[in-house]
């Protein structure tokens, strides 16, 4: 297994070196019969010679993009194929080598991350050179599809549709690109007819295609008396498609039925004056409603993308709906995602941040270099355009900060080439492809970025992380992370985030006996972030006391549950921070529409960001996001020893509620004293305040309190069933509450049709409770939550079949009382 221990530094001559590829096929048809066959490469990893029959049909150098070959005249019956790959370190090196006239930082990756260098000299996966979070394994060959393709007439090479509402006509349209292949010598002329039943639409096209390479572009109108349902983000309605069928009978006498799916809805990125502050606006409305964005960011799923199979998709992004999620950006450092992908986000309501693949780096923009990626960003915004769950495409990831704060040190008088190249690429290359191909949604070149305020300076603010516009990144490990004063009131907050371990039988998979402490060679070697594992430490150490077992395995253990609850008790501070800034401005600055934190998934096992480990296991922090997540919230916080609690609603409509108050003691399931407030409103897609107190006259209040031997819980209920999570607010560090005692935790299991009910039982509050079982694929309804009553059930959704036995064997049963 390459992922086994110290492997990725042990095969590093795998990419050291150039491989070939070849095989002989015999050619399924008689060749003589047509006139145009075509060798295609949907894709190739990533510098390549094709070679059939030892004549060179050409060459690949970009990962990215699809090609085509014309073999017309050198297929036979027997062929031999040969594609020479070079070693995209070398090449990458050799690029570098020849850009003489300057150098184009970063050269290498820092040394932590046992990476190779000159990414940004080769379109290929960025982080497949490594970075913080993944190993380095460039890989190289055949990465997707591969066919040979044999037409007379015409051929379609493309078919895409988006969708349009019209307002002045009030009606939905849909315009249907196809790009065709002509072969024939003359014009060909033909009908092209487009049904959608469900809508009662049915619309025929005369259209002449001339010979060679060319597009037609049909606007097809939905009839009005049909009510077109919209498709919706996750949370906020239905993700309605309709079938739709595009027949092609041209007069060379063969036809061509395109099936596809039509989705409608519109996006718009609001970027206006907001009274009361400087600035502007940063949110999305879809189908006209402000949508508050809740999700995270997408890495590649393995270093190996041919091991991420629809299955693993599939399991990951609807771990992320069943989170509560509606979006997630696809970052900028990995691959555009294969279809499925996308077709899954579709069909979850998942709407998709894009950025183009270019990442904490600046890039060449030598005329080879630009049209490579030219004809990169128009073949991928073709493939993916007709996705309803794309909401936007970014130019790069963290490039506009990396000039404006100077991550590479250039001086000053040398910034003006930079700045060249980068308006160059991102601005009248990407953006201007972006613009003719797709006027469905809308573009920004960076992120973060201050949106049209950087556009103003020339695409390129003096500092993108301002807080009055755009997006912001923000990451700070040394300061307290349960203080919210130290987070960024920003209009929208794309990416933050905690490191954690991923669990043990998780690192069990990877490594030996001798790996299993936190400060093994393994796990420094593991850690791709500078100090990362001491600065997970230092955060532990700000609310708990870290583990002192003699035992080395259990402490360990110990420790990778503490960076698991650290992580998730951090991004649920800064992530509800962001949520209860919706409807407020404070100082100029809030109105925070959307919150992604970095980041979702892993591409191997190993100490990162991540919710969800390597295999799709949830960590602490992606049960957390399920409530941090939910669309009905209480949100608690302390301001100069006031305690405020928000409620904060993604629903449509307002709601009156009742808002219920728990103090505990620490040593007693039995409440110090409840607070119910009824008739508190909730106002539709919003944050409000409903509750306020100083904690002094609350202690007060509840008698035989104080802030180290009490905690407060509550929650919001309504009628029909309608209730929030659970949420908690603690008034000291745990380390320094008095009163927990050890408790006697117990479960007991059994089936239920498809599902494990697992019954809990404490004789003692027990904080951050959670279960794991190990190997066994799965998911809990709920984890790492503060048990307060003596008895609470928790459902296990398997992902493959199992048993009450083998659960029972498998389970671990840890509370905070257990780490000793």
């Amino acid at each position: 297994d390459p992922y086994y221990r110290f492997n990725d530094v042990m095969y590093r001559w795998i990419s050291l070196d150039n491989w070939t590829y070849s095989r002989t096929f015999k050619t399924p048809f008689d060749v003589r019969k047509w006139q145009k066959v075509n060798l295609v490469f949907e894709g190739v990893d990533t510098v390549a010679q094709i070679l059939i029959n030892n004549i060179t049909l050409g060459r690949t150098d970009n990962m990215f993009n699809r090609y085509s070959f014309d073999i017309t005249s050198v297929i036979k019956e027997v062929n031999f194929i040969e594609v020479r790959f070079l070693s995209a370190i070398s090449y990458a090196a050799e690029q570098s080598r020849c850009h003489k006239a300057y150098s184009i930082p970063p050269a290498c990756p820092p040394p932590v991350q046992k990476g190779e260098c000159h990414a940004n000299f080769i379109r290929k996966e960025q982080c497949s050179f490594s970075w913080d979070w993944g190993p380095s394994f460039p890989t190289q060959g055949i990465w997707k599809d591969v066919r040979i393709e044999a037409y007379n007439h015409y051929h379609l090479i493309h078919f895409s549709l988006t969708s349009f509402f019209v307002k002045s006509a009030w009606q939905w349209s849909l315009e249907i690109e196809s790009i065709f292949d002509v072969v024939s010598s003359k014009p060909i002329a033909g009908l092209v007819t487009v049904s959608i039943p469900k809508l009662q639409t049915q619309q025929t096209f005369s259209v002449k295609l001339q010979p060679g390479e060319g597009s037609i572009v049909l606007l097809v109108n939905i009839n009005k008396s049909s009510t077109v349902e919209a498709w919706w983000p996750n949370g906020h309605g239905k993700q309605t498609g309709y079938n739709m069928t595009t027949t092609f009978i041209m007069e060379a006498g063969y036809q061509i039925e395109k099936f596809s799916k039509a989705y409608f809805r519109t996006v718009e990125l609001v970027e206006e004056s907001i009274p009361g502050s400087p600035g502007l606006s940063f949110y999305f409305r879809i189908n006209g409603r402000p949508i508050f964005i809740k999700g995270s960011n997408w890495i590649p799923a393995d270093s190996f993308q041919d091991r991420v199979t629809y299955d693993i998709l599939w399991l990951l992004l609807k771990s992320a709906a069943d989170a509560n999620m509606n979006a997630l950006r696809v970052w900028g450092g990995g691959v555009y995602e294969q279809d499925e992908f996308y077709d899954i986000c579709d069909e979850l309501g998942i709407m998709i941040w894009q950025d183009f693949m270019f990442a904490c780096a600046l890039y060449p923009t030598d005329q080879n270099y630009l049209e490579s990626v030219r004809a990169e960003v128009s073949h991928q915004v073709r493939r993916l355009k007709s996705h309803p769950s794309i909401i936007l495409w970014s130019g790069n990831n963290e490039n506009e900060a990396a000039i404006a704060s100077n991550w590479f040190s250039i001086p000053y008088a040398d910034r003006e080439v930079y700045i060249k190249d980068y308006v160059m690429l991102y601005v009248k290359n990407i953006r201007e492809i972006v613009l003719t191909e797709d006027k469905s949604r809308p573009f920004i070149a960076s992120s973060p970025t201050n949106g049209l305020e950087s556009v103003k300076e020339g695409w390129l603010s003096q500092n993108p992380y301002d807080t009055h516009y755009g997006d912001t990144h923000f990451y700070d490990y040394s300061n307290d992370c349960w203080n919210w004063t130290v987070y960024p009131k920003t209009r929208f907050a794309s990416e933050y985030g905690f490191q954690s371990w991923p669990s043990f039988s998780t690192i069990e998979k990877v490594s030996s006996t001798e790996d299993w402490s936190y400060t093994s060679n393994f796990s420094l070697h593991r850690q791709h972030h500078e100090n990362g594992n001491d600065q997970m430490l230092q955060q532990i150490g700000h609310h708990f006391k870290l583990p002192q077992s003699t035992d080395p395995i259990k402490k360990f253990k110990d420790m990778i549950y503490l960076t698991q609850v650290m992580q998730a008790q951090c991004i649920k501070t800064e992530t509800e921070f962001y949520r209860f800034s919706q409807s407020e401005i404070i100082k100029g600055e809030g109105h925070t529409m959307g919150a992604l934190y970095w980041q979702l998934n892993d591409i191997w096992q190993a100490p990162s960001w991540a919710s969800l480990e390597y295999g799709g296991k949830w960590k602490l922090l992606h049960y957390f996001a399920q409530n941090f997540f939910a669309p009905l919230l209480p949100v608690a916080y302390e301001d100069k020893g006031v305690l405020y609690i928000y409620g904060v609603s993604d629903l449509h409509v307002d709601h009156k509620l009742t808002l219920r108050v728990v103090v505990h003691t620490w040593s007693s399931l039995e409440p110090v004293c409840t607070l119910a407030k009824d008739g508190v409103t909730v106002k539709a897609q919003s944050a409000v305040p409903i509750y306020k107190e100083s904690i002094n006259d609350l202690l007060e209040r509840c008698r035989n309190c104080t802030r180290k031997s009490c905690v407060i819980t509550f929650c919001l209920v309504g009628e029909g069933g309608l209730q929030s999570p659970t949420n908690h607010h603690f008034l000291s560090s745990l380390k320094d509450a008095v009163g927990l005692e050890k408790t006697q935790l117990s479960a007991s299991v059994s089936q239920r049709d498809d599902t494990y009910v697992f019954v809990l039982q404490t004789t003692a509050i027990a904080p951050f409770v959670s279960l794991d079982v190990g190997n066994i694929k799965g998911r809990f309804s709920d984890n790492g939550f503060l048990m307060t009553e003596k008895k609470k059930v928790v459902v296990f959704y398997p992902w493959e079949p199992t048993s009450v036995e083998e659960l029972e064997k498998s389970l671990a049963l840890t509370s905070l009382v257990d780490v000793v």
